[in-house]
């Protein structure tokens, strides 16, 4: 177990450092540049400006002292705010939008799954027919269209939460929806194709056979071992929700991750562009780490270190 999370340690890294690269220089070939406006500065304010930033620096130098600045969690400076650091914005922007995604993410878990698995087990029966139905529809839905609608009803029409913002308890309920509609609704789907075919395996009609009653084989050997793709597939997803949603964000007028990416690209914000991809893929990463371990918790026949 030792060996494999040294070596899952090392890949990590180097899996990030491509990501760092690939950014990096990405970044640098767009036409332009981090100051370019559609009004042209003055020459000598623009030549100003890329001596403090460092702009004017051979690029293998900017590189390198963007590694060593992103050792130590210092994205650089942002282009677009003077005063404002990328990491002090990251640091601001995340708690927002882990803490809306870290309630969508318990949604996704505590409703997916089981919905899921009172379709399978209602195979074929009414129990089946609506989630089926209702799952088909979250997927189906956009979650733009699914916030769009909800603050249109609940809160232009019925008024009973407020359209924008996270001052009150209720102000989390649209957000959390739109966020856990499509990852909800895949979860349900894949629990219980993932349970039915589980339930056709050997080990399962030798469990019947020795005489255990129908519950333990549901609730002891199926249902545990069918949750490995619905694991797979929770760990970059999650990621993606607590690192916050572009969209949904933007129309709710939430100041998380994902409004501040948009804006930093709107912004031509270089360095604040690099941080936030630099951070959901790092997030992502552990998170990818976290599923293998829990492969070898749900399954004891899977042996992480061979």
């Amino acid at each position: 177990m030792g060996r494999y999370v040294a070596r899952r340690f090392v890949s990590m890294i180097i899996t990030l450092w491509f990501v760092i690269t690939i950014t990096f220089f990405l970044m640098h070939s767009i036409p332009g540049g981090p100051f370019s406006r559609e009004k042209a500065l003055p020459e000598k304010v623009l030549e100003a400006l890329n001596e403090k930033y460092h702009l004017n620096d051979p690029l293998w130098k900017q590189y390198t002292d963007y590694l060593q600045g992103v050792v130590v969690l210092d994205f650089g400076p942002s282009f677009s705010r003077p005063g404002i650091f990328v990491w002090d914005k990251i640091q601001e922007g995340f708690p927002i939008s882990a803490k809306v995604g870290g309630i969508a993410s318990l949604f996704v878990i505590i409703a997916g799954i089981p919905a899921g698995v009172i379709s399978a087990l209602y195979q074929n029966k009414l129990p089946d027919y609506i989630v089926t139905v209702i799952a088909t529809v979250g997927v189906a839905v956009p979650s733009f269209v699914v916030a769009t609608l909800f603050i249109y009803v609940f809160s232009e029409k019925l008024m009973l939460v407020p359209a924008y913002g996270l001052e009150e308890i209720k102000s989390y309920i649209g957000p959390t929806i739109a966020l856990a509609g499509f990852s909800l609704s895949f979860v349900a789907r894949l629990s219980r194709s993932s349970l039915l075919e589980v339930m056709q395996q050997d080990y399962i009609r030798t469990a019947r056979a020795k005489g255990l009653s129908e519950l333990s084989v549901i609730f002891k050997h199926a249902i545990k071992n069918s949750l490995i793709p619905v694991i797979t597939y929770m760990g970059p997803t999650i990621a993606s929700i607590l690192t916050g949603s572009f969209v949904v964000e933007r129309i709710f007028a939430i100041p998380g991750m994902g409004k501040l990416f948009v804006e930093s690209v709107g912004n031509r914000d270089y360095t604040m562009i690099m941080g936030t991809t630099i951070f959901y893929a790092a997030f992502a990463i552990i998170m990818i780490f976290l599923v293998d371990i829990a492969y070898g918790i749900i399954d004891p026949r899977i042996k992480l270190g061979d």
